[in-house]
C-alpha cells in the first residue's frame, strides 16, 4: 500500500465534508497520510473561517495563502508540502461517493506512473433541468468511463482526482504561466506523453455535484477560451476545439461574423433556456471572434 499526501486546492468553496470523509477513509487504512487543503486567496470570509474547521481533523490542515497565484502554481505549491511520497490531488468540490475511494489508489501497482479516478455527474436532473453545466456534464458523461478515457489516455487526462509520485511531480511541475481557468491539465498530459510517462484510467470516480448558475459557468467558459487562445500553438495537439477549428478553417469567418452579430441574443438565450447545440456554438464562436 502507498503512503500518501491528499492534496486539495480551494478557492470560495467549503470542503470541510470531503475532508472529514477523506480521513475517516483514510485512517482505516494501515498506511502513512496527511490531508493538505490550500486555499488560493480565497475572497469568502465565511469560506475562510468555516474551512479552519480542517485543522481539527487527524493528520490534516488548513493553509491559507493571501493572496490568489493561480491553478498552476497552487498544485505545485501543494507538492511542495508533500511529505509523503505519493500525491493524490482531488478538487474542492467534489464528492466521494465510494467507501472504497482511498484504498483503490493506495493498492494500484507500485510503478512511476499517473493513475487518473475519473468523475461521475451527479445531482437531481428535475431541479437542474435548467442549469447550463449540470446539463452540459451530463451530456458528456459517458465520456468520463475509464474504458473510453484510456483509449486517449494524454488529450482525456483530467485534474479533479489524480494520484501521481511526488517525485514525477518534482520533474514535472505544471505550468506557472496557467494563471487563470482552464487547459492547465491539457498542458499537463501532454508533457506526460512527450516524456512518456504512463497514465492509468481507472473506474474510481468522485462525484461531481456543484453546478454552478448558468452565467457564472459561462464566464468560467469563456475564460477558458482565452487561455486556450493565449496557449493555442502549444495545445494544438491536445484540444479538440482547435482542430475542430483548424478543419473548418473556411467555415470561421462566417461564424465570426454571425457570433459577432448574434452573441448578445445567444448569451442571454443560454442564461434562461440552457442549449447544448447553442453552447457549442456560442464556444466555437466566442474563440474564432478572439483572433
Amino acid at each position: 500500500m502507498k503512503d500518501i499526501s491528499i492534496l486539495i486546492p480551494t478557492y470560495n468553496h467549503v470542503c470541510v465534508a470531503l475532508v472529514s470523509t477523506l480521513q475517516q477513509q483514510a485512517s482505516q487504512l494501515p498506511i502513512n497520510y496527511e490531508i493538505i487543503v490550500a486555499d488560493d486567496g480565497s475572497t469568502l470570509a465565511s469560506t475562510v473561517e468555516a474551512n479552519r474547521a480542517i485543522n481539527d481533523y487527524t493528520n490534516s490542515r488548513y493553509i491559507e495563502l493571501p493572496e490568489n497565484i493561480g491553478r498552476a502554481a497552487i498544485r505545485n505549491y501543494l507538492a511542495g508540502k508533500a511529505s509523503q511520497p505519493w500525491l493524490l490531488y482531488i478538487d474542492s468540490d467534489m464528492v466521494v461517493r465510494r467507501p472504497d475511494f482511498l484504498r483503490c489508489y493506495v493498492d494500484t501497482p507500485d510503478e512511476e506512473a499517473v493513475w487518473d479516478g475519473g468523475i461521475s455527474v451527479g445531482g437531481d436532473a428535475h431541479q437542474l433541468k435548467h442549469n447550463l453545466r449540470y446539463q452540459y456534464e451530463r451530456a458528456n458523461e459517458h465520456l468520463h468511463t475509464a474504458e473510453r478515457r484510456q483509449q486517449e489516455p494524454y488529450r482525456d487526462f483530467h485534474t479533479a482526482n489524480f494520484m501521481i509520485s511526488k517525485q514525477l511531480m518534482t520533474k514535472y511541475p505544471f505550468d506557472l504561466r496557467f494563471r487563470y481557468y482552464g487547459y492547465e491539465d491539457v498542458l499537463f498530459g501532454m508533457q506526460l506523453e512527450k516524456h512518456h510517462i504512463a497514465i492509468y484510467h481507472i473506474d474510481n470516480p468522485l462525484s461531481f455535484e456543484v453546478f454552478e448558475k448558468n452565467e457564472q459557468f459561462l464566464y468560467k467558459t469563456e475564460e477558458g477560451l482565452r487561455t486556450l487562445y493565449t496557449f493555442r500553438q502549444e495545445l494544438k495537439a491536445g484540444s479538440r476545439l482547435l482542430q475542430h477549428v483548424e478543419q473548418l478553417a473556411w467555415l470561421m469567418p462566417l461564424l465570426r461574423l454571425y457570433h459577432q452579430t448574434t452573441n448578445k441574443l445567444e448569451r442571454r438565450f443560454l442564461l434562461r433556456h440552457p442549449s447544448l447545440f447553442l453552447f457549442s456554438l456560442y464556444r466555437l464562436g466566442y474563440f474564432v471572434t478572439l483572433k
